[in-house]
């Protein structure tokens, strides 16, 4: 008698990066980035009902900026249930870095016409610190926007994830951290230019900065940078590497019980959320035009978890909205009522967290799902 040969496991085949509908608005926001957004800005005129001003482009280059942070917060807080409190750090340091390069091409246009930067001359420098040494390279100064930061998280994440440290004794101490690295900034000895920061920007890769078509360039790579960021935050969730994050979430001792170690897989997203901050960083500055320690303050670490929350956790592309709404309302509110602004923002985190724990991504598909349901038993 014949053993049956076994029946071979049939595995579920992967899911695509993004449905057909969700391709089609990936598409929709890359042409309004790459060529809606430049034509209503360069080519159509001022005084039409149509032109972009200058402010939008700024205003929401300023917000894709930081919805890559917000992003990059779903990736740790969303999918692996790490809240830092700490985030500002990474985003100032990329913003540093771009802005020790900009600082370096300002050369001798500066008040005291010197190759130091003013606040350098005034401080009655003779050299730059050991650590501008790159700064005059702009293909060094990319690779330290997320040399920087990375190597920072990944230490301090080794760290304290071997110590398993987690929840809210976790989110304590990056928040420490910030400030700690912010007291640091804040001292004219370390070269960062001290409580000013670095400002006064002139040229980048030798081309104005202030100019129409310079900012436009600034805003479409901040814009492309939203949506790589975006595909890839995507294909890391939808990985065998972003189950285990999730599941690391759920029931970390589970996993461990499984035989998977969380380490590696916690150190890698906290790594790769640092690294994207960065880079939200470095394109910032020179589209804001400053940076400073106050960068680092423990609010704006707070409101990058506030986003995130505000938007959806776990969803992607709900931290992005969130970011979008909470600044929108920002720069609304501080223009028309900026006295109440903060009371905006905290109201608007406890609704948030009372009433709509899944956010605004996660009321809109409970509504979608109960007009389903309503039309199908009408029918």
């Amino acid at each position: 008698m014949t053993t049956p040969s076994p029946t071979p496991l049939q595995l579920p085949a992967p899911a695509p990066l993004l449905t057909r509908g969700g391709w089609s608005a990936f598409i929709v926001a890359l042409i309004v980035v790459c060529a809606v957004a430049p034509v209503l800005n360069l080519w159509v005129p001022a005084g039409s009902l149509f032109h972009l001003s200058d402010y939008a482009v700024a205003l929401l280059g300023k917000i894709m900026c930081y919805a890559i942070c917000a992003l990059a917060m779903d990736l740790i807080w969303g999918y692996t249930g790490i809240l830092s409190l700490g985030h500002g750090l990474f985003f100032a340091l990329g913003g540093y870095v771009m802005g020790m390069y900009l600082m370096r091409q300002i050369g001798r246009d500066g008040n005291y016409k010197s190759d130091l930067p003013d606040f350098m001359v005034f401080l009655d420098w003779k050299e730059l610190p050991w650590h501008w040494a790159l700064s005059d390279s702009f293909i060094a100064t990319l690779f330290l926007i997320v040399a920087v930061p990375g190597v920072i998280a990944f230490v301090f994440g080794y760290f304290a994830f071997r110590s398993r440290i987690k929840g809210v004794y976790f989110s304590i101490i990056t928040q420490a951290m910030t400030y700690a690295a912010m007291l640091l900034f804040f001292r004219n000895e370390t070269g960062f230019g001290g409580n000013n920061g670095f400002t006064d920007f002139k040229r980048i890769l030798g081309t104005p900065i202030a100019t129409q078509n310079m900012r436009m360039t600034l805003f479409v790579l901040t814009g492309l940078s939203l949506l790589g960021f975006f595909l890839l935050a995507r294909w890391l969730v939808r990985s065998k590497f972003g189950r285990v994050l999730q599941a690391v979430r759920d029931a970390e001792t589970r996993v461990m019980f499984s035989g998977y170690s969380p380490l590696p897989y916690k150190l890698t997203i906290w790594t790769i959320s640092a690294m994207m901050c960065g880079v939200a960083g470095a394109l910032y500055v020179p589209q804001v035009g400053i940076i400073n320690p106050g960068e680092m303050s423990a609010a704006n670490s707070i409101e990058i978890a506030v986003w995130a929350a505000v938007g959806g956790r776990a969803t992607l592309i709900g931290p992005i909205v969130g970011a979008f709404i909470v600044n929108g309302a920002k720069s609304w509110l501080t223009v028309t009522a900026p006295e109440f602004w903060l009371y905006f923002l905290g109201a608007l985190f406890i609704a948030v967290t009372l009433f709509l724990p899944d956010g605004v991504v996660g009321l809109v598909k409970k509504l979608k799902a109960k007009m389903t349901t309503t039309k199908g038993a009408a029918q």
